[in-house]
């Protein structure tokens, strides 16, 4: 019997996007851990530890592409001797910056039913590493593996521990490595919220937050 095929798709923002594996992986790799400090006290053997956050999941997996042979994935046939690329470039296109989010695309690793715990994992695509092994003749690549590393994207914590009360206006001072999308997930529990905070301030790009610059964050309706 055939196993699940296993697949990535978008979840934020929505667009139904879905990229098959051509194999399923051989294995893959979930890690997780916590963060603590440590407190020395004079007359102690070992410093005392405290726990300061928990860390994402990550998770990494090695993808193996091979279009030497015809080979047809989700329904679409690749002819013998096709590039390789075609494959891989649907993966390391979920790294692509969304034109309205700023950031690029949530995505969901599924293998079998979404439901059954341990067989999806919700995250972004943090790095990639192409390898490629097999070549024709003209240099077409055809054979290609990749080692894909994800980072856990948690939005219902946010949303059911939001930072502070949003149901009055307030102000906010932008610090370095800000963008209107973390703002609006720190604030809101929710970055897609970033369009109302520019609208509030009249931003018209929104890549261009300054550190110290003091922005109107409107109240929740």
């Amino acid at each position: 019997m055939a196993l699940e095929k296993a697949f990535l798709s978008k979840v934020s923002p929505a667009s139904g996007a879905r990229v098959p594996f051509l194999f399923n992986p051989s294995e893959y790799t979930v890690e997780k851990g916590n963060q603590f400090a440590e407190i020395g006290i004079p007359g102690l053997g070992s410093p005392l530890l405290q726990f300061v956050r928990g860390g994402s999941k990550t998770m990494k997996m090695d993808l193996f592409f091979d279009t030497y042979e015809q080979r047809k994935v989700d329904g679409k046939t690749y002819p013998a001797h096709s590039d390789v690329r075609e494959l891989t470039d649907q993966v390391t296109d979920l790294m692509a910056i969304d034109a309205e989010t700023h950031a690029p695309p949530v995505c969901l690793f599924t293998w079998g039913k979404p439901e059954e715990k341990g067989k999806a994992f919700t995250g972004v695509i943090e790095s990639v590493s192409k390898k490629f092994t097999m070549f024709l003749s003209d240099g077409t690549p055809v054979r290609a593996t990749l080692s894909v590393a994800f980072k856990e994207y948690v939005s219902d914590d946010l949303r059911s521990h939001p930072q502070h009360s949003t149901d009055h206006a307030k102000q906010y001072a932008v610090e370095r490595g800000d963008t209107l999308c973390s703002i609006a997930a720190r604030e809101y529990g929710d970055p897609a919220e970033w369009r109302r905070i520019a609208d509030e301030n009249r931003i018209d790009n929104p890549r261009e937050l300054q550190p110290g610059q003091v922005l109107l964050l409107p109240a929740t309706k």
